[in-house]
């Protein structure tokens, strides 16, 4: 939905724009549509060309072909595919040298007769590199020599003038990620697979493991049920985390001593009081492969600020509320 301000008159000349957005939306849609019911045995046969390569998959394109070429180089590179764009005019000047014979090739051409393109293709069929071609036109010369052709709709451009590449770029890069999730659910990658590619914004922070941002080791405060509770509040202060484990013989955590417990306790002897006496049993955990995120949930629907991460019951590390805020996880 579009957000729009009133003109200062308080009228909105939009029944014109609305219009054209409406046919220029529908077209396209309409084209996906008709692709998608067109797709055969094609589509299956370049995902696994494209599976089979050793090398990475060239993405190339030219004008508007050639933006929707690095977009879909790009979401294949993210999604488990190794892949880069060569500029096709550039590759007749030096850059073909960025092909090599273990890679495969996907050119994209709406008439299939871009001139840049041909000297790419002589250079596939010379050294029999695997092409694919996304391109309008059955009939041209880029369908004609490649390995397999994806067709586009025959549907006509959003643009009045039948010009300007509209529906035949959505066209494609629709296509582009179709191969790309293809392959990667072929490959079956995973959501750690996908963490690893995207270590950086809001997705990289989206995809944080509690493992990544944990605290673990030496700095682990815990404590046995039979510690006296002086030397439980030493624990406390010296970890820094508010609250010290307490786990049993075997090593598994039974409970948890808060500063909130120390205050619920207060008029007690500490002297003789144990952190068996002083905890709070059953503690909320989490496991190490959890998103970090997971655990910034539950921390806020249970009002604390700190929990330990187990692994068979047993504390392997803790996580603060503050983690999660300086890995940028909201």
């Amino acid at each position: 939905m579009t957000k729009t301000k009133k003109t200062t008159n308080g009228s909105f000349e939009t029944s014109k724009d609305l219009a054209v957005a409406h046919r220029v939306l529908q077209l396209e849609a309409e084209a996906l549509v008709v692709m998608s019911r067109e797709l055969d045995d094609g589509f299956s046969y370049a995902v696994k060309a494209l599976l089979a390569v050793k090398g990475r998959v060239v993405v190339t394109g030219m004008g508007k072909s050639g933006h929707i070429a690095r977009k879909i180089s790009a979401t294949l590179a993210s999604t488990g595919t190794p892949s880069h764009f060569v500029h096709p005019a550039e590759a007749s000047h030096g850059d073909m040298g960025m092909i090599t014979r273990e890679d495969a090739v996907v050119a994209l051409s709406n008439s299939g007769e871009t001139p840049e393109l041909i000297d790419l293709i002589d250079y596939c069929r010379r050294y029999k590199i695997p092409l694919i071609a996304i391109t309008g036109r059955i009939d041209s010369t880029l369908a004609k020599y490649s390995d397999c052709t994806l067709v586009l709709p025959a549907i006509t451009e959003a643009c009045p003038m039948g010009l300007a590449p509209t529906t035949s770029t959505t066209s494609m890069l629709a296509m582009g990620d179709a191969l790309a999730i293809a392959l990667l659910e072929r490959r079956n990658f995973s959501i750690e697979n996908f963490q690893v590619l995207h270590p950086g914004g809001k997705l990289g922070q989206a995809l944080l493991k509690v493992n990544d941002i944990m605290h673990a080791g030496e700095e682990l405060p815990l404590t046995r049920p039979n510690t006296p509770m002086n030397d439980v509040i030493l624990t406390i202060t010296n970890k820094m985390f508010g609250c010290a484990g307490v786990v049993d013989s075997e090593g598994m955590l039974t409970g948890i001593v808060t500063d909130g417990d120390l205050r619920r306790h207060m008029s007690r002897d500490f002297r003789n009081t144990t952190a068996a006496e002083v905890m709070t049993k059953a503690p909320k955990t989490i496991l190490t492969d959890s998103l970090a995120s997971e655990a910034l949930g539950i921390m806020n629907d249970n009002a604390i600020t700190v929990m330990f991460v187990v692994d068979a019951d047993k504390p392997v590390g803790i996580i603060h509320l503050h983690d999660c805020l300086r890995a940028g996880i909201a």
